[in-house]
This record gives structure tokens, C-alpha cells and sequence, in this order.
């Protein structure tokens, strides 16, 4: 009878419209030990559940989600991560398969391998634009130094280990960008698809007289007193240019924002040359 029932089941899932089936698959065979809430204003994709089922098929009701699942099974769980094709890596950790963060995992505490989709920015938390406040930078920057330390991974597995040393790598390339304006607006051009080529010789003569006056106003300073009060006019103008970045940025006029970097790029070597001197 069983039997007789189950192939008259299948018959009528084949001709069963997507959506139903969803409704009854996910109704009669996954209790959800977590609420999934999903608006149409939420991305499909990044969020992370365990579901409990008996059942080997599982129908997600949005077409560009798939359920990602382990081969570790503890008696009827399994471990699921959404991901928007079969192509990009689970979010799950690596160990416990739980939610995976970028850096490490808050469930079981290993650490990840860096996943290159994760800009500098979301490393620290921070909103992806141009003016960011320098200390909740390198505050976060110390507690992920905290983290990552050698001596805090010693004891785990060597594959782990090369884990650490390369996300501490990434932090320390993350946090040297952005603290610097001149690097941190070319980052973000690049996160825009934009490269900005930082040789590219700006054909402006009122520009490049002004930076050769500069230079030889540098090479001409007797004191630090001097070269100090060149600094300031340097960091001034900087403080311009970056201001005139973020407008043009912020309205996405890409040219204007180039135009900004290839001043800022000028006046920062000017200050490189000063630094070497005082």
C-alpha cells in the first residue's frame, strides 16, 4: 500500500507546478531551527541556515538560490549554505560549516582563507566611501592584528596557520590603503572598475610649473623649519584634492575624480621628497 502510494505521489510531483512543490517540501519534510525572512529588497543569496530533513531533495522557491550541503551528516542534520551559483565557494565554514565571516569563524573560531570578494572596507565595517574616520580604523585594525597573531595560532593545524599569516597579510594591505587618501581613492576607483594609471603625466603647464617651483623650493630649504612650512602647504592642498575626489566620486564623475588623484598624486611625491629630508 505504502509503495502504491509513494509512485502515485511522484506521478503527481511530475505534474505539479515549482512553486507547489516548494510549499509542500519545505512544509512536510524541514522544520527550520532558524526563521529564514526574505524580502524582495534582500539579495538571494549569503544567508546561512541548518535544516533538519530525512528527505535528499530539497527545492529552494527562488530561482537563483541553491542549497549548498556537506558531506558530513551528524544522524538526520545537515548543513546547508545558500550561494547564488554552483560556481562561487559555500559560505560555510570550513570546520564547523556554520555561517562563515571573512576573517574568522564566531561559532567554532578557526580561522577562514581569505576570500578575495570581501573589500578592505568590510574587513574593518566601515561604509564604502571615500571619508572614513581614522580611528575606528585602527582600532579595528589592532583587535584583527589581536587575532590573527601567530602565537594566538601556534597550537592549530598548519593549514590553518598559512590561513592566518595570509589574512593578516590582506589586514595590514587593507589597513595601509585605506588610511591613506591618495591610496584609498585609487582603491576605490578600482572597486568601480575604474584603474587609475598613477604614471600617467598630467598636461596641464600651470600644474607642472607649480610642482617644479616646488621641488626647488625643497631642494633650496636651509632648515626643517622651512621644509615644515612646505609640508603644510603640501598637506593643505592634499586636503583639497581629497575633498574635490569625494565630490566627484560621490556624483560618479569618474573623469573629474581622476583629474583629483592625479593632483593629489603630485603633491603626496612632493611630500615623500620633504619626508626624506627633515
Amino acid at each position: 500500500m505504502n509503495l502504491s502510494m509513494n509512485k502515485m505521489w511522484k506521478k503527481t510531483l511530475l505534474k505539479t507546478p515549482l512553486s507547489t512543490v516548494n510549499r509542500r517540501t519545505l512544509t512536510q519534510s524541514i522544520p527550520l531551527q532558524q526563521n529564514i525572512i526574505q524580502s524582495h529588497n534582500q539579495p538571494p543569496f549569503s544567508t546561512l541556515c541548518t535544516l533538519n530533513t530525512t528527505k535528499q531533495t530539497i527545492i529552494s522557491t527562488n530561482p537563483n538560490t541553491h542549497f549548498i550541503w556537506s558531506s558530513l551528516h551528524l544522524g538526520n542534520s545537515s548543513r546547508f549554505c545558500f550561494s547564488q551559483s554552483f560556481n562561487e565557494p559555500s559560505l560555510c565554514c570550513w570546520n564547523c560549516k556554520t555561517q562563515k565571516p571573512f576573517l574568522i569563524c564566531e561559532s567554532c573560531g578557526c580561522v577562514q582563507p581569505v576570500d578575495q570578494k570581501v573589500d578592505y572596507f568590510k574587513i574593518f565595517g566601515l561604509e564604502r566611501k571615500f571619508d572614513i574616520e581614522d580611528g575606528s580604523l585602527e582600532g579595528m585594525y589592532k583587535d584583527w592584528q589581536k587575532k590573527l597573531h601567530p602565537d594566538l595560532v601556534h597550537t592549530k593545524s598548519k593549514e590553518e596557520r598559512e590561513y592566518a599569516a595570509d589574512q593578516s597579510a590582506r589586514v595590514i594591505d587593507a589597513y595601509t590603503t585605506l588610511r591613506k587618501p591618495l591610496l584609498r581613492a585609487i582603491y576605490l576607483m578600482r572597486l568601480e572598475g575604474v584603474e587609475v594609471d598613477e604614471e600617467q603625466t598630467v598636461s596641464e603647464p600651470e600644474l607642472l610649473g607649480e610642482i617644479m617651483e616646488i621641488r626647488e623650493a625643497v631642494e633650496e630649504a636651509a632648515d626643517s623649519q622651512a621644509l615644515n612650512k612646505i609640508q603644510s602647504q603640501m598637506e593643505e592642498k592634499l586636503r583639497h584634492w581629497s575633498k574635490s575626489f569625494a565630490y566627484a566620486f560621490g556624483g560618479k564623475n569618474y573623469d573629474e575624480a581622476i583629474k583629483s588623484i592625479q593632483r593629489m598624486t603630485y603633491y603626496h611625491r612632493v611630500n615623500e621628497e620633504i619626508v626624506k629630508k627633515l
